[in-house]
């Protein structure tokens, strides 16, 4: 019985669209069984709509608080049967209440090799330091950004002449795949907080 996991997303979702399309072969442990985005005209939303999968806009300019925000939203995935979330370049921070329901069953990608470059330029970040490689990091989800304990991790170096769209370029396709294989851990047991 394959894991039901909710994909959140803000934008096209492309690491979305590499777990949908891993959870599509017939021995991957894992299905997305919804896509929810805090941002109606994600692009990621076309996408899962067209694969069938159930999406769902959850603006989170109409909530007063973070807190009302994320309890909609802890509400709205329990809705869906999803037993994991998955962060898809979800440009929203979650507060403590929220991580700790999900605490062990949310994982997140980064483009950096946590612990270095947290935060959202990561990849500038790495430039601007010098950094002869950088990479990505799937990692559990806790109420401190980007300082889950560790899942997997991908390198990539740092070229001479790398700009923040060809070192994040490389990155993602990294991403691409080291994602889909976390998550596949994750639901068969092989990882756990």
């Amino acid at each position: 019985m394959k894991k039901k996991v909710a994909v959140l997303i803000s934008g096209r979702g492309s690491n979305m669209q590499a777990l949908v399309e891993a959870a599509a072969k017939p021995d991957y442990p894992a299905e997305v069984c919804a896509v929810i985005s805090n941002k109606a005209d994600a692009k990621g939303l076309v996408f899962a709509a067209a694969k069938k999968i159930p999406t769902h806009v959850l603006d989170h300019k109409t909530f007063e608080s973070r807190d009302a925000f994320d309890t909609a939203l802890h509400d709205l995935i329990k809705k869906t049967g999803a037993e994991f979330v998955c962060l898809a370049g979800f440009m929203r921070l979650l507060t403590p209440g929220f991580t700790r329901k999900w605490e062990g069953k949310m994982i997140n990608i980064h483009p950096s090799l946590l612990p270095l470059f947290k935060g959202a330029h990561a990849q500038r970040d790495a430039i601007e330091a010098g950094a002869k490689e950088s990479g990505c990091t799937v990692h559990f989800v806790v109420a401190e950004m980007d300082s889950g304990p560790i899942i997997a991790q991908a390198k990539v170096p740092v070229l001479p002449g790398d700009t923040e769209e060809t070192l994040s370029a490389r990155i993602l396709k990294e991403e691409h795949t080291l994602y889909p294989a976390a998550l596949a851990k994750l639901a068969r047991g092989e990882v756990r907080m």
